[in-house]
């Protein structure tokens, strides 16, 4: 078993009780609605504003059966030279525009880019692929509504969106400029590596990916299913460049190695970084902890690398 005391920091722990103080034991044994009016109360917990300068519009991409909500943020008098659209995590049922309006307005502020977050549908209500045709669906809006790079990002069901889109796109005339895949969950080997090492980890269990993964699919085997779980495609070749973030202290940590890995051995360019005793989340814990802090500069760092059309690592 895992010793956690000694992998995370104090800062850490705290930012892992306060999370945990929202929940209820067995929280997965709860309704979807309960559970969901937990996971909003401990977002609106965490909200710390938005950098001053950054505004926000929200509207709606039109398809020809449903509109698809998004959030636009940009930079008071600034012209943006590139576009990331965002994808929220949630367990592909928890979250939309306003979980994650904090971080997405300070990626803007950090990077100077406009910033589209994308309201995907939900399960139970919409199974897979429903996120994932949102995913697309957005995607295609972006590059035909802007003249500028487009990066995709998104952190862990949002990370997997991110993936998918890009596998989805790559031989599409316009593809995304980049990726930024933050703590992903990409539908790896479950029997080694974080899987085992990590299945009971603090915030994010394998019994929660186990969870979140039925609600998804409403029960069905996807297996080999590349626009639910990326690492099943048998072709990494011609992937944008892509940089990877997790947690060390989560069961889905190996997805983001084993991903990264796939693109460079198809010779493509990919960064992994495995956060050292951070957990799946941490992206709330980054005005509180200080290794959350340092790696939410390098990932906008990324993201700005990504709009710029650089590579420095």
């Amino acid at each position: 078993m895992t010793d956690y005391s000694k992998l995370i920091d104090a800062e850490t722990w705290a930012f892992i009780e306060r999370t945990n103080s929202f929940y209820l034991p067995e929280a997965v044994d709860v309704t979807i609605a309960r559970q969901r009016e937990v996971y909003d109360c401990m977002c609106r917990a965490f909200f710390a504003g938005y950098p001053r300068g950054v505004l926000s519009e929200t509207t709606d991409i039109a398809t020809a059966t449903r509109k698809i909500p998004i959030r636009i943020y940009r930079q008071a008098g600034r012209t943006p030279t590139a576009v990331v659209l965002y994808f929220h995590g949630g367990g592909f049922i928890f979250g939309g525009l306003d979980s994650h309006g904090d971080v997405c307005a300070e990626l803007c502020a950090r990077t100077g880019f406009e910033l589209v977050s994308v309201g995907y549908r939900l399960a139970p209500e919409h199974l897979h692929p429903a996120a994932f045709d949102d995913a697309v669906s957005a995607f295609e809006w972006a590059i035909a509504s802007y003249q500028l790079p487009v990066v995709l990002a998104g952190d862990s069901a949002g990370g997997n969106l991110a993936a998918a889109v890009s596998h989805a796109t790559r031989g599409h005339r316009r593809h995304p400029a980049g990726q930024v895949l933050i703590y992903p969950g990409l539908g790896g080997d479950q029997s080694r590596g974080s899987y085992v090492r990590h299945a009971d980890a603090p915030l994010l269990t394998l019994r929660d990916v186990h969870f979140c993964n039925d609600i998804r699919t409403g029960g069905e085997d996807r297996t080999g299913d590349i626009t639910m779980s990326p690492l099943a495609d048998g072709n990494f070749a011609y992937l944008p460049p892509t940089f990877i973030f997790t947690a060390e202290c989560d069961p889905l940590s190996s997805d983001g190695e084993a991903y990264g890995e796939r693109v460079v051995a198809a010779g493509g360019r990919a960064y992994w970084y495995e956060e050292p005793g951070l957990v799946h989340g941490f992206l709330r814990a980054r005005h509180t902890v200080g290794r959350a802090r340092a790696s939410f500069t390098r990932i906008a760092d990324a993201m700005a690398v990504l709009g710029r059309g650089e590579w420095v690592w």
